[in-house]
Parts: C-alpha cells; structure tokens; sequence
C-alpha cells in the first residue's frame, strides 16, 4: 500500500514543479557602502565565488565605495592587496567581464557632482524600481558590505 500512495505523491510533485524553475540559477546581489578596500575587495571575492558556482551577480555600490566605479578612481580602489595581489576595481572588472552587472547608487553621481561620463565603461547608474525587482526576485540572495 505504501508504494502506490509514494508514487502519487511523487507524480503530484511532478505537476508541481516547474521544471524551467529548476534549472534556474540563484540570484546574487551585493551591495557593498564600505569605504574600507579590504572590505570591498572581500565582497568581490565572494561575488566572483558565487559566480563561479553558478549565480547571477548583480552589485549595487553606494556611498565611498562608488568611488569603485570612476575612471578616476582613489589609489585605495586600485591598489594590489594581499594574498592575491587583485585590487577591489580590478575584481570588480572581472566580475562585470564575466557577466556581472555593477552599479551605482541613484544618488551617487549626483552628489558625487560627477555625470555618467566619469563611471567606468559597463557599470550604470540604478533606477530604484529595477533594484527593488532585483531584491525581491526568487532565488536571490543578498550580502551587504
């Protein structure tokens, strides 16, 4: 009796499940404010982890650590750190090359007082509705540095 009440419950798992949902990856959004280049650089590291083990990345950079972001960017930013010798802006462009997508806050280019211009080639600015869908999509996890 036992078998046909677990092959009803496994075919009634079968209608349930949706196999498009199965396949698909985990979200991952980090938004990183640290004005601390260890700190950044941690959460690249974790990001380009999380990638590498299949999620899709999204990073959000407000506050000191959109100062990742500029063509101009402060020497802490670009600096070499231990044990690797990566910098925060350096990871940061390797996860956008691998398919991450990075942004700034919505205020920081206006407070900044810079325009788009001064951002690095690939990363935006965020438009908060996009960034709310992201947060409350399916599957995300979110880390904040």
């Amino acid at each position: 009796m036992r078998k046909p009440l677990a092959a009803a419950a496994l075919g009634l798992a079968a209608l349930t499940t949706d196999p498009a949902l199965a396949d698909e990856a985990p979200k991952l959004v980090t938004i990183l404010t640290s004005p601390d280049a260890q700190t950044q650089l941690m959460g690249m590291v974790l990001t380009m982890q999380s990638m590498q083990q299949g999620a899709e990345a999204y990073m959000l950079l407000c506050g000191p650590a959109g100062d990742l972001a500029l063509r101009d960017a402060p020497a802490a930013a670009t600096a070499p750190q231990k044990p690797k010798g990566m910098s925060p802006q350096g990871l940061m462009q390797n996860i956008m090359a691998a398919g991450g997508t990075v942004e700034v806050c919505a205020i920081y280019l206006p407070n900044k007082g810079v325009e788009a211009s001064a951002l690095l080639d690939g990363v935006g600015a965020a438009q908060p509705p996009h960034v709310a869908t992201r947060l409350l999509a399916d599957k995300t996890r979110i880390m904040s540095f």
